[in-house]
């Protein structure tokens, strides 16, 4: 059986909030603050799991000078 390959994190269109971390060298835990908001906009709530839209989050990184 062959091995599934694996997407590295910056082509993927969602990311978990250890995956987020780890691409933006940011902690897990002010992510989750981030995506808690009810006006965060690059959560998708898929059931009870939260996916971050990893262009949009770049974009909100990109606008933000402390966060």
């Amino acid at each position: 059986m062959k091995e599934k390959e694996k997407v590295p994190i910056y082509h993927k269109a969602l990311l978990t909030i250890e995956e987020a971390a780890e691409l933006t060298n940011i902690g897990q835990g002010r992510i989750r603050e981030l995506v808690d908001k009810s006006t965060c906009e690059f959560v998708l709530m898929v059931g009870a799991k939260r996916l971050v839209k990893r262009e949009k989050f770049i974009d909100f990184l990109n606008d933000r000078k402390v966060i």
